[in-house]
């Protein structure tokens, strides 16, 4: 007998994150091959009509686990009975910008969508933040949803610990599977810090394997690491 439908919220829909998300969800892989799912697509009054071009390529592709897709810019709506969210949407970072300049924008947002969620959505939701910035919005959320339990709230900050692993990587010259253990402690912004004390590359120490880059792991590491959003957004 085949589960239950899921209900999955995705915030900035139309954005390119949500966009390229969106089939991902669709035909399984964020919840296996054999999971039913109902989409929940939400984003800005602005996007609407780009929201529903959303809805019906996905309509189009015809996913067979895929039984509906709502998409919509009316929060309530797109909060109801949702079991995960993945909070994409947020004031977007633009050139010049640091992610603590985007977190005052960014605060009306979460709570509203806090708010709506503790309302509306399952008891038991599962909530994945992503936007920028990611541990702080979290942190907004959570206080402004008190019911939700807060080890059901999680932030995404794999991006910064990919850049740490692919920077050791390419001063190691290997290939980045290689690079192990690496840690990124606080936020999500340009005061986090990247540390490769625990880390190793092919089973060695990384300070070991990079002995001859000791100013290199203590001072432009971390810097390109803590602004490597910032230098992209200039390219």
């Amino acid at each position: 007998m085949a589960p239950g439908p899921k209900r999955i919220l995705i915030t900035g829909a139309a954005g390119q994150i949500g966009y390229a998300i969106c089939p991902l969800v669709a035909r399984g892989a964020m919840l296996g091959p054999d999971q039913p799912i109902i989409l929940h697509l939400l984003d800005i009054e602005p996007a609407a009509t780009a929201l529903q071009g959303v809805r019906m390529e996905l309509v189009d592709a015809a996913f067979p686990l895929l039984v509906d897709v709502i998409a919509t810019t009316n929060l309530e709506e797109a909060v109801k009975d949702v079991d995960i969210a993945v909070m994409v949407g947020g004031f977007p970072r633009k050139a010049g910008m640091e992610r603590k300049d985007v977190m005052s924008k960014n605060v009306s947002i979460y709570a509203s969508q806090a708010a709506a969620l503790e309302k509306h959505a399952s008891k038991d939701v599962k909530i994945l933040v992503v936007a920028n910035p990611a541990n702080t919005n979290a942190l907004v959320l959570k206080e402004h949803a008190p019911s939700i339990p807060a080890e059901n709230i999680t932030a995404l900050t794999r991006l910064d610990h990919n850049r740490a692993l692919a920077q050791v990587a390419e001063r190691a010259q290997v290939h980045v599977s290689e690079v192990k253990n690496v840690i990124i402690w606080g936020n999500h912004s340009s005061t986090q810090y990247p540390d490769v004390s625990h880390g190793t590359v092919g089973g060695k120490p990384i300070r070991e394997v990079l002995a001859d880059s000791t100013e290199w792991l203590n001072s432009e590491f971390i810097e390109t690491v803590q602004q490597r959003g910032a230098a992209i957004i200039k390219v």
